[in-house]
C-alpha cells in the first residue's frame, strides 16, 4: 500500500468530497430538520457519517468484485451521479427526493444526508485516482468540516444568509460538474485502449 500523501490530490479530494457531501448547501436542509427534531447530535451524526464513509471504501471493492464490477465502470457510473448531482446544485432542482422522518440525528442526517449514495460513489470513484491514505485523510478532514458545521448550525445560518448559501451551493456545483466530466474523461478513454 503507498503511504506517499501527495498535497496537491489530498486537496483535490478533499474539495470532490466537500463538493458531494455539500454540508454548507445543505444547511437549509439542516435547519429544517433541526426545527422539525430538535437539537441534533453533532458528534454522533459526524462519528456515523465517518464510519459509514471508511467501512464501504475499504469493503466497497472487494463487494463490486464480487458482482463483476471494475472500479472503473463504479467509477463511470459514479461520474454521471456526480454530474445529476452537479446539476441540482446548479440549477437549483430537486432531482432526487428524500423523505425526511422525525427522528434522531442519525437519520437522515448521517446517512443519507451525509454519507449518501453520491458520497459513497464518489468514495470508490477517488479510489480509482488517489491512495487509500490520501482518501481516508480526505474523509477526515470532512468529517471534521461537517461536525463544525453542525455544532455552529445557528450560527452560520445568521452569518451567511440565503444569497451566500446560494451562491457557494452553486459554486461547489460547478466545481462538481468538472470532476464528473473529468472522471468520465480518464475512465471511458481508458476502457477504449
Amino acid at each position: 500500500m503507498d503511504l506517499h500523501v501527495d498535497l496537491k490530490q489530498l486537496a483535490t479530494a478533499t474539495m470532490v468530497l466537500f463538493a458531494v457531501i455539500d454540508v454548507v448547501g445543505s444547511i437549509p436542509v439542516i435547519i429544517g430538520l433541526r426545527q422539525k427534531v430538535g437539537e441534533l447530535n453533532a458528534r454522533r451524526a459526524s462519528l456515523v457519517s465517518a464510519v459509514i464513509m471508511l467501512v464501504f471504501l475499504f469493503v466497497g471493492e472487494p463487494l463490486l468484485g464480487l458482482i463483476g464490477v471494475g472500479v472503473s465502470d463504479f467509477a463511470i457510473a459514479g461520474s454521471f451521479v456526480l454530474f445529476f448531482l452537479a446539476l441540482e446544485m446548479i440549477l437549483g432542482i430537486r432531482l432526487y427526493k428524500d423523505e425526511v422522518p422525525a427522528t434522531a440525528s442519525v437519520m437522515p442526517l448521517a446517512f443519507p444526508l451525509i454519507a449518501g449514495t453520491g458520497t459513497l460513489t464518489t468514495l470508490l470513484s477517488l479510489r480509482a485516482e488517489y491512495n487509500v491514505i490520501t482518501i481516508v485523510l480526505a474523509v477526515l478532514i470532512n468529517v471534521i468540516v461537517v461536525y463544525v458545521v453542525l455544532r455552529n448550525i445557528g450560527r452560520l445560518e445568521k452569518i451567511l444568509g440565503v444569497g451566500g448559501v446560494a451562491v457557494m451551493r452553486r459554486v461547489f456545483g460547478i466545481i462538481l460538474l468538472a470532476i464528473a466530466v473529468k472522471l468520465f474523461r480518464t475512465h471511458a478513454l481508458a476502457g477504449l485502449h
